[in-house]
């Protein structure tokens, strides 16, 4: 429960920047106001810092960065980005992000030692050219490894638990935090920056904003408790795209391990229990979550060759789920749809018309195209899987310095939001996710609200002063 009371007299501790969340926006929030000032506290709830950013593939998108070999810029990401949402996200908050996660990239390379690389075996749905720029590792738990090594000269107070906001005259005086024994702890802050993720961990405000997926399987950090929306409700501050979440179609079920979109992307499909298509696999895999999650059973399997094994075989989740069982192969379709449980002649006859697809005889009622990949061929594989909610993208509404807003268009002036804490730019749907929306807005809102806290509007020395209007 957020709970917002008045100051008390005075404060155990002080610190002129105080972070609540030590995931992917606070760690970045952190390092951009530690080069202005030693006097910066980051708050964890649990005993190790990974929450939602840990259980991501890692992903970040960035237009025109000095990593990428494809042509790209930041106006061609806004593009994109407002594409997939047909324009109902905040375009402002777009050109914001898209112009300030490029440099981000780069201060975090070359100051904080971070390596990107980009991906480029496939193009992720929505996306126009190859911008997803992931650690070595390509995962989210080496990503957030990264991470807190270059910020281990930063304090993290973990098991701590932001419970009370102290507010006086619409400025942020401090937090009280809990301890696992129940200690209570009140610390007194200049400025407040809300890095602690959306509401995808409260089952009473899922039902209440995204009903659709009150009984989907939730593959976020259950810390995710939504606190930064109910501080927010109850400053009057400016709460946006509420019913905005991204989701995944494509979880191995009953293994709990994500399996890259890049299977159906490259070639593969998706049957239900009778063994026939549903949906056009490349619209994007975050609405995919409610076609698969509509099917019965709210399962679906992935059904793709070995090309495309030898594709996934490049991620450490399929890597993963291959271990766990999950991955099915056999010498023929027939052989596979027994083995899985299917209907073996309408999976053949699924498989027979993406052939006719992928020559151009017919057309997809789904809409995808086929074309340009080569079709399926044996062996076949296939994974059950399912829908899952990932994390949620409404939140606060901030300004070009990631202050948060009130309705009149005003701003607290020391109170800052990012990543799932602040409202993101996939609009109010679940098809207006754009991948890699998420950690687009904790990196670039992460770095812009710890510039600000310390600069207040003022051009920043290099390499930040981009973030400045």
């Amino acid at each position: 429960m957020s709970v917002i009371l008045p100051p008390p007299a005075s404060f155990e501790t002080e610190t002129n920047v105080l972070i609540v969340g030590a995931g992917a926006c606070g760690l970045t929030a952190a390092l951009a106001a530690g080069e202005h000032t030693d006097a910066v506290l980051l708050l964890e709830r649990d005993a190790q810092p990974t929450g939602s950013t840990a259980l991501s593939s890692g992903f970040i998108p960035a237009g025109g960065t000095r990593f990428q070999t494809d042509a790209d810029s930041p106006g061609q990401f806004a593009k994109d980005i407002a594409a997939k949402a047909k324009n109902k996200q905040d375009a402002a908050l777009t050109e914001i992000v898209t112009s300030a996660i490029s440099p981000t990239l780069e201060w975090l390379a070359d100051r904080h030692g971070l390596v990107w690389e980009v991906l480029d075996s496939f193009t992720y749905p929505g996306h126009s050219t190859h911008r997803m720029h992931a650690v070595p590792e390509k995962t989210g738990e080496a990503l957030m490894t990264r991470l807190q090594a270059a910020a281990a000269h930063i304090p993290i107070a973990t098991r701590a638990v932001a419970e009370t906001l102290f507010v006086s005259d619409d400025r942020i005086k401090g937090l009280r935090i809990k301890r696992p024994d129940g200690t209570l702890e009140d610390i007194g802050c200049e400025n407040l920056i809300l890095a602690c993720n959306g509401y995808g961990g409260n089952p009473a405000l899922v039902n209440q904003h995204i009903p659709e997926m009150r009984d989907a399987l939730y593959f976020g950090h259950v810390g995710n408790q939504g606190e930064a929306i109910g501080w927010g409700a109850a400053l009057g501050a400016d709460l946006l795209h509420l019913s905005g979440y991204q989701g995944h179609g494509s979880v191995a079920h009953p293994h709990g391990i994500l399996i890259t979109w890049a299977l159906m992307m490259e070639g593969g499909i998706q049957v239900n229990s009778l063994g026939k298509r549903f949906a056009n696999e490349h619209g994007g895999y975050s609405e995919a979550s409610v076609d698969v999650l509509s099917q019965q059973g709210g399962t679906a399997f992935a059904i793709y060759d070995a090309r495309l094994h030898d594709l996934g075989l490049q991620f450490p989740d399929y890597q993963r789920a291959l271990q766990a069982g999950a991955v099915q192969t056999e010498s023929s379709i027939d052989a596979l749809a027994q083995r899985i449980n299917l209907p073996p002649k309408t999976l053949a006859e699924t498989i027979e018309q993406t052939t006719e697809m992928q020559e151009g005889k017919i057309h997809d009622v789904f809409g995808r195209d086929f074309t340009g990949r080569p079709k399926l061929s044996p062996p076949y594989y296939a994974i059950q899987i399912t829908g899952a909610l990932f994390h949620t993208q409404g939140g606060l509404r901030v300004n070009q310095n990631a202050q948060v807003m009130k309705p009149d268009g005003t701003p607290f002036d020391n109170l800052y939001a990012g990543g799932g804490a602040a409202c993101g730019v996939s609009g109010p749907h679940v098809s207006g996710y754009l991948s890699g929306n998420g950690l687009l807005t904790a990196f670039a809102l992460g770095a812009i609200s710890g510039n600000q806290v310390v600069h207040k509007g003022a051009f920043a020395p290099d390499p930040i002063r981009w973030v400045s209007k």
